[in-house]
């Protein structure tokens, strides 16, 4: 096993090149980032300030497309589907689902309070469901998002830990489905991460090797690796079919609050509370890169679905675009 290292000579070409920067961008801390559509698509922002902005790339900034209101708190969360619809979750406990084509809304679900701290949208063109993860009830929950729909139709729960009376390590903090749609992984509070058979709603696996909050997780391109970002500063890589570790990623000074694997699988991303963004390979598990163009913590980060640009938010109001090569 290759353990994980910065790198900053390497063969490959690989690199994130400063596309664009839009200092405030919202009026408060942005917490979230998605893309819409094929292509570079637009890049979506949701923030503190209670809205979700669609954005262009304008010259050496980004160009407001559409704002978008409805939550009455702060939008912690944002998933986007190919055909065009959206899901924002916000500390309001509403989740909006609407059409970034029409700005119309599709259903609104209402769930308890802190049980929807983070979303995702079943894979193919045409999703017929969202996945909800959050909240001490130690699971994630799928929701019907036909329209006017926004029924519950299964629950996936994550074992009982009878030294957790208060079940705060159950606490689900990320969620992601596997690319073919079958599994579904969830990262909680104590550092567990658990993989579910969708169809069946069973545990198939959990995955040793964190012990602080795992605030993020993606699947490889082809589904069998699970990469996870947690508190303790590391991504780990883990053999998502036979449940062993297969490596750490060190590097980030803090939290690392998100990770994004590009579309033809060669290349991660991950951003942290210490206010970088780094680049890495995939098959020599290397840090390429290290951007340090934020000034506070940067929540999220994301591949376009082209897979030649990457966009990161952050604590100090802005988003940055890059440049993929």
């Amino acid at each position: 096993t290759i353990r994980g290292r910065c790198a900053s000579e390497c063969s490959t070409t690989m690199k994130l090149s400063p596309l664009a920067h839009q200092a405030n961008a919202h009026d408060d801390a942005v917490w979230s980032v998605a893309w819409s559509g094929a292509g570079e698509g637009l890049l979506l922002t949701g923030s503190v300030d209670e809205s979700v902005k669609a954005w262009r790339a304008a010259g050496d900034g980004l160009e407001m497309a559409h704002a978008y209101t409805g939550h009455n708190l702060g939008v912690v969360a944002l998933a986007a589907a190919p055909n065009g619809l959206v899901a924002s979750s916000a500390l309001d406990s509403l989740i909006r689902v609407w059409s970034v084509d029409t700005h119309e809304t599709r259903c609104v679900i209402e769930t308890p309070p802190a049980e929807n701290w983070q979303i995702a949208f079943a894979p193919g063109d045409e999703p017929a469901h969202l996945a909800v993860a959050g909240g001490v009830s130690g699971g994630v929950k799928l929701y019907s998002i036909e329209q006017d729909g926004g029924e519950q139709v299964s629950v996936m729960s994550l074992p009982e830990i009878a030294a957790d009376k208060a079940k705060n390590s159950r606490f689900v903090q990320s969620v992601t489905y596997s690319p073919d749609g079958r599994r579904l992984a969830c990262g909680a509070m104590d550092g567990t991460v658990a993989l579910f058979d969708v169809g069946t709603g069973k545990l198939l696996h959990t995955l040793a090797g964190h012990a602080m909050p795992v605030r993020s997780l993606c699947f490889s391109a082809d589904g069998k690796t699970l990469y996870t970002g947690c508190d303790d500063g590391h991504i780990h890589a883990y053999d998502a079919e036979h449940r062993s570790l297969t490596d750490a990623l060190p590097g980030h000074k803090s939290w690392v609050l998100g990770v994004a694997v590009s579309p033809d699988g060669g290349a991660l991303c991950s951003c942290s509370s210490d206010a970088t963004v780094k680049l890495w390979d995939v098959g020599q598990r290397s840090c390429m890169q290290t951007m340090s163009d934020q000034a506070e913590a940067v929540w999220g980060v994301c591949f376009a679905p082209g897979g030649g640009k990457v966009a990161s938010v952050s604590d100090d109001k802005s988003v940055n675009l890059y440049d993929f090569v």
